[in-house]
């Protein structure tokens, strides 16, 4: 999944590892089950919030820009594996006036 505006952050999975877009540092073991994701985007204060059922696994800085939207689903890159499955549910995005 992605905010984008100027790619504010973006969650990546390889090899059933959760991380945030090209970090060694891996979030969540994710393979074969479900998981609760948060992200809270504070624009004003450049900052996003990552959660995993629950727990706080990230806290890092935005990448600014007044113009922000969110993406989820699967981009393959080379190399992938011939199957790769996404699959989403009761999402909700909301915004604090």
């Amino acid at each position: 999944m992605q905010v984008f505006g100027a790619t504010t952050i973006m969650l990546r999975v390889y090899s059933a590892k959760l991380t945030v877009y090209r970090s060694p540092t891996v979030l969540e073991n994710v393979y074969n089950r479900w998981f609760k994701v948060n992200v809270i985007h504070d624009v004003g204060a450049s900052n996003v919030k990552v959660y995993i059922d629950g727990v706080q696994r990230y806290d890092g800085s935005g990448a600014g820009g007044n113009n922000h939207y969110f993406k989820f689903g699967v981009h393959a890159e080379d190399g992938a594996f011939h199957r790769v499955e996404s699959r989403w549910r009761q999402i909700r995005v909301l915004r604090k006036n």
